[in-house]
């Protein structure tokens, strides 16, 4: 993508079906645990590199001995600082204490982290500030072990404010107003309820309080507790926990959002947000690994017994297409094939840019995460040019020699690596003509492989703002003086703001809703933009449930090619050459590729819950009325 965005977050859970000394003797080491998370947070560094957080609880400890241990970072390193902290702490315990070295019960009694139950969190802020405290896991402290209480998760929430609400009239008193202090507080609430309903049932029973406490952990019921502090919730999520005693969950929207994968067997049970993720730093195939499904918990019980119970109905699955996109890692192998076949679907429409003329035209792709697509769009290049080959074959048969035909079947597509990203550039001066001339060196540029007479033809995952092909891309590739530029987006036009994750919430930052301003103002057609505000404003105060996106309205009057079109022009500028042509996904052919993450609601405006209707309107709202602020 080559307009940076923040996006997502990713969670690592791991759970120890077996006393440590198992994994002492079999993988060698007491630590199995603590490498094993190092892996599936670094596997997902893809997925947050504003913070990360671990936090792990010992099972079975004795009063006055530690249990629950957390580390955070926000650091620029952060996964590398938090682990570097836990290794120095190790490496010094274990060289203090030379009695540890055979010894996993000294291990487990006196090093942090050395434990059964570990939850990790690699965090892109999309909300708050990016300050250590804002980085997952949360957690909620009680004296009482069944109390405490530990989160993190992916998810954004669009209805903050009435969760907070919610929240005051249970009698609380929240330190802020955001998602994860309101749903942290929201299932704390219900977990005390819970503990304290089964404590009255063990006093009825004539136990003590501590004779209570293991009968309050197998007893607890952690589905009932997450149906209970989950009514009202609205957004995308895959929320995980921790309970003090060892019970821990993991918790998938209704619509299937946000990611979770996992894997249990009688070792260990594992979830991430990447199935790939689990299927590298465990070693297993691809079936081995199950997604989660929309409105499921996996619940593991601190005696190990592992469940997943639906918590919420599932509604229609919206998956975020995003993710095959973009977000998750190439590895997986339904994603390599996804991506392929995202390139391969938008070959026809490349072709009509370039008249057919796949001699006069070099294929590249830029950044490095559009390759994959690439590969595809090549390999349908390849396709098309052996047709024409062969139909050629087929009508020029007797005139053709065997010269004729070696020189024929050597014509092949031609693909470039045109640019190259120099990490080490830095555009530190602010003003903005010199700064503008920076940003255009950004990439180093391969001289001598296109001719004056080619089009060059640029493949990117997507295109949000538009910032970074204006100012950068487009003028570089400009330098190569080829005869036509083709920016090729392997993603629909993004038309909507986001509000379950993505770094996407303001209209006026979205290239295509600019181009579908600029189309109303060249047809005397804006007046349009008022109505719709107009019925923004008409509905603000109705329940979310009543909700229409009226923004739709914006792009009603244009074909998609229209859009694009102008896209092309505003992109473009004086100084450039080339006639440059912008070229997008259309939707259908995004479903035919992706057909398991059909969530598309920022191409096409059809948002699955109910509040992300509330914050289009919302963010149209603050466009028209020129407020810088979020919508959600």
């Amino acid at each position: 993508m080559s307009d940076a965005i923040k996006h997502e977050c990713g969670i690592a859970f791991l759970r120890l079906l077996k006393p440590l000394e198992y994994y002492k003797e079999k993988y060698g080491t007491a630590f199995y645990g603590i490498q094993k998370m190092y892996l599936l947070m670094e596997k997902q560094h893809n997925r947050g590199q504003d913070g990360a957080g671990l936090a792990s609880i010992k099972l079975d400890v004795n009063p006055g001995e530690r249990y629950i241990s957390r580390i955070r970072s926000n650091d620029g390193q952060a996964i590398q600082d938090i682990f570097k902290q836990i290794n120095e702490r190790v490496s010094g315990e274990m060289e203090a204490h030379p009695e540890y070295a055979d010894d996993v019960a000294l291990q487990k009694k006196n090093i942090p982290y050395v434990a059964e139950v570990y939850l990790g969190h690699v965090r892109y802020g999309t909300f708050g500030k990016n300050n250590v405290e804002s980085v997952h896991p949360f957690l909620r402290q009680n004296n009482w072990m069944h109390r405490n209480l530990i989160v993190a998760g992916n998810f954004n929430m669009t209805n903050v404010a009435e969760l907070f609400s919610s929240l005051i009239e249970l009698g609380q008193h929240p330190k802020e107003m955001v998602d994860t202090v309101t749903i942290m507080e929201k299932i704390g609430h219900f977990l005390d309820d819970e503990v304290t309903d089964l404590y009255q049932e063990c006093k009825v029973r004539g136990l003590s309080k501590r004779e209570a406490s293991p009968v309050i952990a197998e007893k607890l019921d952690v589905a009932k507790i997450l149906k209970r502090a989950s009514k009202g919730w609205d957004g995308g999520y895959a929320m995980a926990g921790m309970f003090g005693h060892g019970d821990a969950f993991v918790f998938r929207d209704p619509a299937g959002i946000r990611p979770a994968y996992f894997y249990k067997d009688d070792e260990i049970v594992v979830v991430a947000s990447e199935r790939s993720v689990i299927q590298t730093v465990f070693n297993l195939e691809f079936e081995q690994i199950e997604e989660l499904k929309p409105g499921n918990a996996i619940i593991v019980k601190k005696n190990g017994d592992v469940s997943e119970q639906e918590i919420i109905t599932p509604t229609v699955k919206k998956a975020c297409s995003f993710e095959r996109i973009y977000f998750s890692r190439g590895s997986d192998a339904e994603i390599y094939r996804e991506r392929k076949m995202l390139g391969r679907l938008i070959l026809p429409a490349i072709l009509e840019a370039i008249d057919n003329d796949t001699d006069n035209t070099v294929f590249s792709y830029i950044p490095n995460t559009a390759e994959t697509s690439f590969y595809g769009m090549a390999e349908a290049a390849q396709d098309f040019l052996n047709q024409r080959k062969n139909k050629y074959i087929l009508e020029n048969r007797r005139k053709l020699t065997t010269e004729s035909l070696q020189e024929l079947l050597a014509v092949k597509i031609r693909t470039e690596k045109i640019a190259i990203k120099d990490a080490k550039l830095r555009t530190f001066i602010t003003e903005d003509k010199s700064r503008d001339d920076l940003v255009a060196h950004v990439y180093d540029i391969t001289y001598g492989v296109i001719k004056p007479t080619d089009n060059l033809v640029i493949i990117d995952d997507s295109i949000v703002r538009g910032t970074t092909l204006k100012m950068s891309i487009i003028k570089m590739m400009d330098r190569l003086k080829p005869k036509r530029i083709v920016v090729v987006s392997s993603a629909p036009q993004i038309r909507y703001p986001d509000c379950y994750g993505i770094d996407m919430a303001k209209l006026e930052g979205l290239v295509a809703f600019r181009a579908a301003l600029e189309l109303l103002k060249e047809r005397n057609l804006y007046h349009i933009v008022d109505e719709v505000y107009a019925k923004c404003k008409a509905q603000e105060n109705l329940p979310d449930i009543e909700m229409v996106n009226h923004v739709t309205e914006i792009y009603a009057n244009f074909t998609d090619q229209e859009v694009s079109d102008k896209i092309a022009e505003m992109l473009s500028s004086p100084e450039v050459n080339a006639e440059v042509k912008i070229i997008f996904q259309t939707v259908d052919n995004l479903h035919i590729a992706c057909p398991k993450n059909l969530g598309d609601w920022y191409f096409t405006g059809d948002y699955p819950t109910a509040g992300g209707n509330r914050v289009v309107g919302r963010a149209f709202m603050n466009f028209y009325e020129g407020k810088d602020a979020r919508a959600y």
